[in-house]
């Protein structure tokens, strides 16, 4: 009798985790840009490496997806919307999707890819070890804009006027104007904090830039640069303004170079940790991984049509050159 007992209380136990292994589970995705061809290129990567982790979209995972078009209040809304779901975890892309999230929960599990000083911005408090309910893969630390500057000054080194278009509500963005304005005396320039919010303050922006010879122009990864890569590539272009800018679709745009990481790494890196976690694994016990290879993309018929004439060493030393 005793054992009997004992199989029929073991057999609640062992149908509970069955469901539980068989439940489909949700994944979140807040994606504060548009839903464009770089975008959904980035969502692929991530699917496919999701999927060779055993998880299919339909059968056993639910991915409910927000782009917020790189409007904060939208942002906003979509976070909201998101956590009203119940999702197992959720995955945030760039700054201001984190931020956004940060505030609405402690207890969900947040993976995010392509966020800049994680640390600073108040992410977590320790890469190796971050605790709490988030964890993911950083894109730069504020130091990337000495490098930035270097890259810019090797292309035009005539320059000595820096404009560093950001974000100022982003606390990385500004992080990455501290460090220029740190730099500027080694490479003989002065720097202009040009924050914007919206296409007009761009184009404001840049037409004044270009008032003054020996501009140039360093363009930090943010929702309104990136909603606006084309404008910014062709302004530049037009006004004979070298810039490097934070990611390669910048380049492929039309814009002159950039220095920056692959952003598919990230996403497919983030896939093994959404898959760890809804294994069981904690998020704060996931260190945050730093990225381990930026490349550098010069677009050679920019140069030309700018009147540029970029060094041979320069072109050497990059890891793509567009022509």
């Amino acid at each position: 009798m005793a054992l009997a007992g004992s199989v029929a209380a073991a057999r609640p136990l062992a149908a509970r985790a069955q469901q539980q292994r068989d439940r489909v589970r949700r994944v979140s995705v807040l994606i504060p840009f548009r839903e464009d061809a770089e975008t959904l290129v980035l969502v692929a990567a991530f699917k496919q490496r999701f999927e060779e982790l055993g998880w299919t979209e339909g059968h056993n995972v639910q991915l409910d997806y927000r782009y917020t078009d790189g409007n904060s209040e939208r942002t906003r809304s979509a976070s909201a919307e998101l956590l009203a779901l119940a999702p197992d975890a959720i995955l945030a892309y760039a700054n201001p999707a984190v931020a956004s999230l940060m505030p609405l929960t402690h207890t969900i599990p947040i993976v995010f890819t392509q966020a800049s000083d994680p640390v600073g911005s108040g992410f977590v408090s320790n890469l190796a070890h971050p605790g709490g309910n988030i964890t993911g893969f950083h894109s730069f630390e504020p130091a990337i804009a000495a490098k930035w500057m270097d890259v810019l000054k090797q292309l035009a080194p005539w320059v000595r006027r820096v404009a560093v278009l950001h974000d100022p509500g982003i606390a990385a963005n500004t992080a990455f104007v501290r460090t220029a304005e740190s730099v500027a005396g080694t490479f003989g320039v002065t720097i202009t904090a040009a924050g914007v919010h919206n296409a007009e303050e761009i184009e404001r922006t840049l037409i004044e830039l270009a008032k003054e010879p020996d501009g140039g122009l360093i363009v930090a990864p943010a929702p309104p640069t990136f909603g606006n890569r084309q404008m910014i590539a062709d302004m530049a272009m037009q006004s004979h303004l070298p810039a490097v800018y934070s990611y390669r679709f910048f380049v492929t745009s039309g814009g002159l170079a950039s220095y920056s990481i692959d952003g598919r790494d990230l996403w497919r890196e983030a896939a093994s940790y959404i898959d760890r976690i809804l294994r069981g694994e904690k998020p704060g016990d996931l260190p945050v991984q730093l990225p381990t290879k930026y490349y550098l993309v010069i677009n050679l018929k920019a140069a030309k049509a700018s009147g540029f004439q970029i060094s041979e060493k320069l072109l050497v030393n990059a890891d793509e050159v567009i022509e």
